[in-house]
Parts: structure tokens; C-alpha cells; sequence
């Protein structure tokens, strides 16, 4: 599978993890930088890993930052993303079984190496349920495209 991957400075180690443990599997990993600890605006990896997984270059995503949060909220804004800050296993299974989660979102302060190597494990592997949650996923797709009242 083709996977984007990027990083603010805060989370590239565990990026830089993430991405060889990726290539470990077998995935063919783009990696949207940041390539060193210097200090960068999270904003811009968040937006160009959604890009990525928006435009059909990669099919999924995975970004980093210092606590997973605001680089989610970037890469959510890119329409047809559906971003989650996740914490471990549990949170990246749900997140693709009920939310069809495209881009998964760590924080390399709050989540150690190994659970975030078994958390992109269990998002790459997982798929999405259907059923009673295509509605609601539905709905959340329809939110970007809504033109302003």
C-alpha cells in the first residue's frame, strides 16, 4: 500500500519510526517531511499529507506532531479527509471500523514508540465497517461541501 507520512519537528523521530516500520511491512512510503528537528509549522505536513490521501497519490496517511492535535486539524480542513488524533490500538481500529478514518494523527509527546508502531498497524490493516455507520460518515463528508449559509 501507499502511504504519506509527514511530520512537524515535534513528532519526526517518531515519524521517522513510523516511516521505517512501514517500509518494513512492505509499504511504499511518501514522505512529506519535515526531515530534521528545525522548527516548522505543523500546518503545512497536515495539510500536505490530506492532500495526498485527497488526491489519490496515497491511500492513506499518517502525521505527526507533538501531541497529534493540531496537525489533525489541518490535515482535516482538506476536503475529503477524514482525519483522528489516535492514542493506541483500540482508538486506530475504531477510527478506520467506524469513521473510515483516512489520515490517522500521533503525538510523539504522549504516545511511546511501540504502541504507535501497533496503533499504524491496526489503521493500515483495518477497514471500514459499513452498515449503520455509512450515514454518518456520509454526513461528515457533506459538512466541507455545504456552501455557506
Amino acid at each position: 500500500m501507499r502511504i504519506a507520512i509527514g511530520s512537524d519537528h515535534a513528532g519526526f523521530d517518531l515519524k521517522e519510526e513510523v516511516g521505517n516500520h512501514l517500509r518494513s511491512c512492505g509499504h511504499e512510503v511518501v514522505d512529506l517531511g519535515t526531515n530534521d528537528t528545525a522548527s516548522v509549522d505543523y500546518p503545512d505536513f497536515g495539510e500536505a499529507v490530506g492532500k495526498s490521501v485527497a488526491s489519490g497519490d496515497t491511500m492513506l496517511g499518517v502525521a505527526v506532531c507533538g501531541s497529534g492535535i493540531g496537525i489533525c486539524m489541518a490535515a482535516g480542513k482538506v476536503d475529503g479527509v477524514r482525519a483522528a488524533t489516535v492514542h493506541d490500538v483500540t482508538s486506530a481500529r475504531l477510527s478506520r471500523l467506524h469513521n473510515d478514518a483516512n489520515v490517522m494523527c500521533l503525538g510523539q509527546r504522549f504516545t511511546g514508540v511501540q504502541v504507535a508502531l501497533d496503533a499504524v498497524d491496526a489503521f493500515v490493516t483495518g477497514s471500514f465497517e459499513g452498515g449503520r455507520h455509512s450515514r454518518r460518515v456520509d454526513k461528515i463528508n457533506l459538512i466541507a461541501r455545504q456552501p455557506d449559509s
